[in-house]
C-alpha cells in the first residue's frame, strides 16, 4: 500500500465521504491520479466509490477499521509476522490487524499456508506473490465477510496450525479478550482448539473497552502484539498470566 493510499484511508476514517477534489488538493496530485488510487483501494474492498466521492461505511466494515491507526497497526503486524517461520501453517481470524498480517505474510514469506475463515482476507491478499490460502466454509456474515458456525468448526478439524492470530473488540480483566458477535466468538473458540499458540493482535485502545462476549481466556493466550499505550496495569496482568507482551510505537518519533 502506498503512502497516498494510507493518507486517503486516514482522511476517510475521519469522515464518511470525501470529495475527489478534496483528496487531490490534500495529496497535491491530479484528480486522475486520485481516481486511480481509489480504484485500487476499492478493488481491495477498503473503500466504496461514488460519483465524485469516496466513502467508507458500515458498522463492521474491515476497511473502515483498517483506516484507524493504520501506521501503528502495520508496525504491530510486522512484529508479529517476524515470528512466523517458513513452512508454517498459520490460522488467521477476521479483523483489520489480521488482514494486514495476512498481507504482510503473503508478501514476505515464500512458503507459508494461511488458513482463514475471512473471505475479506482471502480477497485482500489474492494479488500477493506468496502464501497459499485455504478458506474455511460456513455460514457467511455479509457485513464482516467472515464464515462462522458448526460448518466452520467442522472444516477446521482437518487442520492443525502452528499459530492462530486473532483480533479483539475489548478486554475484561477477570476473563480475557472479548468480542461483540456470538457466532464469531464461538468460532474463535473452536478454531483455537486446533492451534499450538493463540496470538492476539490489537491496538492498545481495545484494552479500555469491554465486549459483551467472551472470546478467549487470558490463560489460553500465548502472546499479545499491541502498541506502547497499553495500560500499565493491563500489561502487568498479562505478564502475571505468563502472556508475552510485545509493544510497538503507537506514533513514529
Amino acid at each position: 500500500m502506498t503512502n497516498r493510499h494510507t493518507k486517503i484511508l486516514e482522511a476517510l476514517s475521519k469522515s464518511k465521504r470525501v470529495e475527489v477534489t478534496t483528496l487531490a488538493e490534500m495529496l497535491d496530485v491530479s484528480q486522475v491520479t486520485v481516481r486511480k488510487d481509489l480504484d485500487q483501494l476499492e478493488e481491495r474492498g477498503l473503500i466504496r466509490r461514488e460519483h465524485g466521492y469516496a466513502s467508507i461505511d458500515g458498522e463492521d466494515d474491515v476497511g473502515k477499521r483498517m483506516a484507524f491507526h493504520y501506521d501503528a497497526k502495520k508496525r504491530i503486524v510486522q512484529a508479529a509476522a517476524a515470528t512466523v517461520e517458513e513452512g508454517e501453517t498459520v490460522m488467521i481470524e477476521s479483523g483489520s490487524c489480521c488482514a494486514l498480517l495476512a498481507e504482510e505474510l503473503a508478501n514476505t514469506k515464500k512458503d507459508i499456508t494461511i488458513v482463514t475463515n475471512s473471505a475479506f482476507i482471502a480477497n485482500f491478499v489474492r494479488h500477493a506473490p506468496y502464501g497459499k490460502v485455504i478458506l474455511l466454509g460456513g455460514y457467511y456474515q455479509n457485513k464482516s465477510q467472515v464464515l462462522v458456525g458448526p460448518m466452520t468448526r467442522k472444516c477446521a478439524e482437518v487442520f492443525f496450525s502452528d499459530k492462530f492470530f486473532i483480533g479483539a473488540d475489548g478486554f475484561a480483566p477477570k476473563f480475557g479478550f472479548t468480542g461483540k458477535d456470538h457466532m464469531r466468538a464461538q468460532t474463535v473458540q473452536d478454531l483455537a482448539e486446533h492451534a499450538r499458540q493463540v496470538i492476539v493482535l490489537t491496538e492498545s485502545e481495545k484494552f479500555l473497552q469491554q465486549g459483551v462476549l467472551g472470546l478467549v481466556r487470558t490463560e489460553k493466550v500465548t502472546a499479545v502484539y499491541t502498541d506502547d499505550h497499553i495500560p500499565q496495569e493491563t500489561e502487568e496482568l498479562l505478564l502475571e498470566k505468563q502472556v508475552l507482551v510485545n509493544k510497538v510505537r503507537q506514533h513514529e518519533d
